[in-house]
């Protein structure tokens, strides 16, 4: 039977114009040549483990014991009999036996949850996690000046911050003339979500050559424009540190920022994320900015990146700040979110457990302390010497330039000279055919007109990139003077 010929049912117009490039035509085509047998090196999305990162210990030993607690008082008989037993005890490894502050951690969380792992939660996650994400934001941002305490009542535990990013983008888009400034370049989560919903997006332009700086005058050009073309803008969407530019706010662009949201009556969503990826530099958060004024505030964080790199266990957190009231409606945003999350009746609990562990890591004297501060020292810094030896070979590229600062887990660098009638997305099918090396074509990810990027994510072994640089190198200087 033809494809013509087969049963045709209309369908969401929104879906099928809705494009995600991180997993578009580049990445599967990578896929087809690794069944084909080639080897493909997946730099097209922040996937830490798939390149190699290790889990985090701490994480999984506690995750091991809450899956099975009857494994907390065996560890605690092998623990005494390794007391008595100094051959055994000069057989482990550092990891062998699990901390007693790892059984006490497992045992504490199966205490408050009271049902483990298999039962569904509270729609919004459980009180005493969304506790310890408010203490975690309090230390994190409690010396601003005018700062205001997280409260418990205003966080969700979410699938991931994408899904807190969807519940808000949702709730927003009304008509079709309804709008959502986001940066370009942009993680294509927003694009999508904007288009699923049926809205409008907003485009507003970063300063690539000043580091992806962003300025009033920029979010005035972008907003005006909107409105003269008859869109509502209800919102403005920042990434800090950005995807997949990587740059990095400091607080007086952030003060900037919430100003203008403020004046025009925008919802600010700060996806955050990244904000372990600074390497050295300072991570501001929003929250610790906007003090007492009354913007209504979306903040995200996630397991999946940081040094954690928990991508497959899809845990993250929404704080609510300054919620507004749903027009004609007795309900508040907040009110609106808890139904969205009612709706999946939980997010996934193996999860809400990563986001706990994440909030909650060990103190100095803990017994996993130093164990866990040398994995995460050991991630963070590979991670730096990574970007910068990437960076090194974009210097021995002829026309390749990365601005800014080295922010998040990618690297976006311009390519100013190609050969006439191709652009990005030609460049990097072709790389990938050659090298194996997998991609983004900057245009998946907006990109102002007349320029040319890719998105690489630096999460690949020291070893692999030292292996293919060169060959990637040698791939450029000949492609782009063909």
């Amino acid at each position: 039977m033809s494809d013509s010929s087969k049963l045709q049912i209309p369908v969401n117009r929104n879906i099928l114009e809705m494009e995600y490039a991180v997993r578009g035509p580049i990445p599967q085509r990578a896929a087809q040549l690794s069944i084909q047998g080639m080897k493909t090196i997946p730099c097209n999305i922040g996937n830490p483990q798939a390149l190699g990162q290790s889990p985090m210990t701490y994480y999984r030993q506690v995750l091991s014991m809450v899956e099975d607690p009857s494994r907390i008082e065996r560890e605690r008989k092998l623990s005494k009999l390794v007391k008595l037993s100094s051959e055994l005890k000069s057989s482990l490894s550092e990891v062998d036996l699990y901390p007693e502050d790892i059984l006490a951690v497992a045992q504490n969380f199966l205490d408050k949850n009271g049902k483990g792992l298999g039962a569904y939660s509270e729609s919004n996650g459980p009180l005493f996690i969304r506790e310890a994400v408010a203490k975690f934001i309090d230390r994190r941002d409690g010396r601003a000046t005018d700062y205001v305490a997280a409260k418990p009542n205003q966080i969700y535990i979410t699938n991931g911050a994408s899904e807190g990013v969807k519940y808000v983008i949702d709730l927003l888009i009304s008509k079709a003339s309804d709008g959502i400034m986001i940066p370009i370049p942009q993680y294509p989560l927003y694009s999508a979500t904007i288009c699923k919903a049926g809205g409008t997006q907003v485009n507003f332009y970063p300063d690539e050559e000043s580091g992806w700086a962003i300025n009033r005058s920029i979010l005035e050009d972008s907003y005006n424009s909107a409105i003269n073309n008859g869109t509502t803008v209800k919102a403005i969407v920042v990434i800090n540190p950005g995807n997949p530019t990587g740059g990095i706010l400091d607080a007086e662009t952030i003060n900037e920022i919430i100003d203008f949201a403020n004046e025009r009556n925008l919802v600010i969503i700060a996806d955050e994320v990244y904000q372990e990826n600074v390497y050295g530099a300072e991570f501001v958060s929003f929250a610790s900015v906007v003090g007492k004024r009354q913007v209504p505030l979306f903040s995200l964080h996630s397991v999946s990146k940081g040094f954690y790199g928990e991508c497959g266990h899809r845990g993250g957190f929404m704080e609510v700040r300054n919620p507004p009231m749903a027009a004609d409606s007795s309900l508040s945003f907040l009110e609106v979110i808890q139904k969205q999350a009612s709706v999946s009746l939980c997010s996934n609990t193996v999860g809400q457990l990563m986001v706990l562990l994440m909030v909650t890591p060990p103190i100095a004297g803990d017994p996993s302390y130093d164990l866990f501060i040398r994995e995460k020292n050991s991630i963070l810094d590979a991670l730096e010497d990574k970007a910068r030896l990437i960076r090194a070979a974009f210097t021995q590229m002829d026309g390749m330039e990365a601005f800014g600062r080295t922010g998040a887990m990618y690297l976006f660098p311009r390519m100013g000279k190609l050969p006439v009638g191709t652009n990005d997305f030609d460049y990097c099918m072709a790389l990938l055919e050659e090298t194996g090396l997998t991609t983004v074509n900057g245009s998946g990810f907006g990109q102002k007109e007349g320029t040319f990027h890719l998105r690489i994510a630096f999460l690949p072994p020291k070893e692999l990139l030292a292996d293919v640089l060169p060959k990637w190198i040698e791939f450029h200087n000949r492609y782009v003077n063909k």
